[in-house]
């Protein structure tokens, strides 16, 4: 693999410390080297250049937090191929590192599929592929009443003594877990997350605004794909989504693609949240970036449209989303900033799972996960800890 340093200059940065205007960042495999302004003079021996149009933006990669898969693949398929598509396709949407994440399923599947990542983290997971990062359980701890495209028959209570084993089958890799802290035992694993350095997120749920209050007191900090799934907002009852918009110390994911939620209500989210409480996730299932059809999703029938993913009852069934389609809907809905998409895509997931000293913005000795966007925010060039892992070629940007 070639290891010469690479460069890429004259073009916006949107580096840590703010925008630089005709910039450049300088890398190696896996780590950013130096980050300024383009020197009018360039003698750093030899360099492969990327250079670009001054419109254009380099960003940090793309943390989806969330995703059960793309291309085919899904994380409950537990096997390595699976987890490789899904690695491999995800830098087409900017998208450099990802929590792979569970179904409410039979407890062997979720095993399954728990041991398959543990084992793709610790024998595979390549430069300029997406990184797995680990694990978002989503479910099975979720409540009767707000399954969406759960399975309802393999809801389980929460239970700390069957989270300890799934923690040891995934090798200590469960970052993240999606969760009803109402339900029987919900607190008690809710605190139990907290003190593991596991992030736990409400979600699923028909918690009472007095609940959410109690569950954010035992540790919750993250909510799972704001207004799906959850008690609704009630001016008698706030509920999930009154508490989860008024507490700051929740950070919550949105699935900006227009079907989820309408537009009106992501700039409703980011009125009260603001880009520092907010998440972009995709919450895909396998037959993103495939064409319509009837795909598989925790072993139920799911109907693909070119614009939604639905149970036979209509229900949502995760999404066809690409991240990067996100930020462009989210800039479209709210009127935000490239710097705030940048802090909701990659700064704010980094720093969830607590590992904004390596991911999460361009600074050096970090990770050189960087993007490259036009200026209609598409995705021209992927670098996956500093291994080139997509390039636009229709676009002479070398």
């Amino acid at each position: 693999m070639n290891s010469k340093k690479k460069l890429i200059m004259n073009i916006n940065v949107y580096a840590e410390t703010g925008v630089i205007p005709n910039g450049y960042v300088l890398f190696d495999e896996n780590n950013i080297v130096e980050v300024g302004e383009t020197p009018s003079v360039i003698e750093m021996g030899e360099v492969e250049v990327f250079s670009f149009p001054e419109q254009y933006a380099l960003v940090p990669g793309f943390i989806d937090l969330h995703i059960h898969g793309a291309g085919g693949a899904d994380t409950m398929d537990a096997t390595q191929e699976a987890l490789s598509t899904m690695a491999a396709i995800l830098p087409k949407e900017g998208t450099t590192s990802f929590l792979a994440t569970t179904m409410t399923t039979a407890v062997d599947d979720i095993e399954k599929a728990l041991g398959n990542v543990a084992n793709y983290i610790s024998s595979s997971n390549p430069l300029g592929k997406a990184e797995v990062l680990g694990i978002h359980l989503e479910g099975p701890f979720i409540s009767p009443k707000r399954v969406g495209a759960q399975h309802p028959q393999y809801i389980l209570e929460p239970n700390i003594d069957l989270f300890k084993k799934w923690q040891v089958i995934a090798n200590q890799l469960i970052k993240l877990v999606t969760l009803s802290p109402e339900c029987h035992g919900g607190m008690e694993l809710t605190s139990f997350l907290k003190e593991t350095g596991v992030v736990a997120s409400i979600g699923h749920s028909d918690a009472t605004y007095s609940e959410v209050k109690e569950a954010i007191q035992a540790g919750v900090s993250h909510a799972t794909h704001l207004y799906n799934q959850m008690r609704e907002l009630h001016h008698r009852e706030p509920g999930v989504i009154g508490a989860v918009l008024m507490n700051d110390e929740i950070k919550s994911e949105i699935i900006v693609d227009g079907v989820h939620s309408r537009p009106e209500m992501v700039r409703f989210a980011f009125k009260n949240k603001g880009s520092q409480g907010l998440i972009l996730i995709t919450d895909a299932m396998r037959a993103k970036c495939l064409g319509e059809g009837i795909y598989d999703l925790g072993g139920q029938e799911v109907t693909v449209t070119s614009e939604k993913a639905t149970l036979k009852d209509g229900t949502l069934a995760g999404s066809i989303l690409k991240l990067k389609d996100a930020c462009q809907n989210m800039m479209k809905f709210t009127g935000c900033t490239l710097q705030e998409i940048v802090q909701m895509a990659s700064e704010n997931p980094a720093k969830q799972l607590g590992i904004f000293d390596r991911k999460g913005s361009i600074k050096p000795e970090k990770d050189a996960d960087l993007v490259v966007l036009d200026e209609k925010g598409e995705v021209k060039l992927t670098f996956c800890r500093g291994v080139l892992a997509y390039h636009n070629q229709e676009e002479e940007s070398k």
